[in-house]
């Protein structure tokens, strides 16, 4: 079985640190992660960048990973005109996020979690006017569906209705966000196996954060209930910055190693995302970078789901990395 395993660190994970790191080096760092073999790799939001300054140069860097063969170039957008910001730049899929919290809504992007859902629709009458080959995919994740940092515990009814209502408005995938790390696996299994029931093939993958350590198993247990999907960031690095306390992206690099022990194919090389880590602890020194992997590579014997086994300690940061 493969599971694609989408790279958001270039903006989930830049996003949440105070420092911008410079274009070239986003790019050398997208290249590197592409060169590893992540197939999908979201590389920036268009958003105000009075409100990020740290994306403020999405349209260069969407065009120069439109330059990497074989990736699908995936940009945020939280309204209709970053919507068309990213579809002018030529990102072939666009992510909007759409919060079950209603408060949360609000400080993320600015309405109440009912106008952005009806936002929905107006961005896919406005993408399904476009000619044919320019229409970029758009995917919605329902943020805050395991738990907000400002409401608290989200009914699991209202999300599942969330999502119905944004499949309604055209959404082509519908995906559920623990960006602030509230998850646990039994949560994970019910309102993914919920969402399959509802939304059959629109039904999308999963943003899990390990906040609270839960990220890996939150993965198995979606994994069991049939989501082939999962968001990770190099490093570790991310979170909502308009949620107080929400750290903590999936690790990419634990996450590889944990599919591919499982027999699960991803595609991607454990000694060439340490390569890419390079760049990323070279372009942002002294950052906090996280992982299990980088710290003690792969153990004797590991093999790839597919392609056969590698030496001990592949995956392991480099000495310079590991002492930033």
């Amino acid at each position: 079985m493969a599971v694609l395993v989408s790279e958001v660190g270039p903006r989930d994970g830049l996003q949440s640190i105070h420092r911008t790191m410079p274009t070239a080096a986003k790019i050398r760092w997208i290249q590197a992660l592409a060169a590893a073999g992540l197939r999908e790799i979201e590389v920036g939001s268009f958003v105000n960048p009075k409100r990020l300054p740290q994306m403020a140069d999405a349209a260069e860097v969407v065009a120069a990973a439109l330059r990497i063969p074989g990736i699908t170039v995936l940009a945020l957008a939280p309204n209709l005109l970053g919507a068309q910001r990213a579809a002018a730049a030529g990102a072939h899929k666009i992510t909007i996020p759409v919060s079950a919290s209603d408060s949360h809504s609000r400080a993320n992007v600015g309405k109440g979690t009912d106008d952005a859902i009806a936002q929905i629709g107006e961005i896919m009458a406005w993408r399904n006017g476009l000619p044919e080959g320019a229409r970029p995919e758009i995917e919605v994740g329902v943020s805050t569906a395991f738990g907000c940092t400002i409401e608290g515990a989200v009914p699991e009814d209202r999300v599942i209705d969330i999502a119905v209502r944004l499949a309604a408005q055209g959404a082509e995938s519908v995906g559920l966000s623990d960006g602030v790390g509230y998850a646990n696996p039994a949560q994970v299994k019910r309102l993914f196996t919920r969402l399959h029931a509802e939304l059959g093939g629109k039904a999308g993958g999963a943003h899990l954060h390990n906040t609270r350590g839960q990220g890996l198993a939150n993965v198995v247990a979606a994994l069991e209930v049939g989501v082939s999907t999962f968001d990770s960031s190099q490093g570790g690095i991310g979170g909502c910055p308009y949620s107080p306390g929400a750290t903590g992206n999936i690790v990419t690099e634990d996450l590889v190693w944990m599919l591919e022990a499982m027999g699960l194919d991803t595609g991607i090389d454990l000694a060439k995302l340490a390569e890419a880590r390079a760049v990323l602890a070279e372009a942002l020194p002294g950052e906090a970078l996280y992982g299990h992997i980088p710290d003690v590579g792969t153990e004797k014997g590991f093999s790839y789901a597919t392609r056969g086994a590698v030496p001990e300690g592949t995956g392991r940061a480099t000495r310079t990395e590991r002492a930033a």
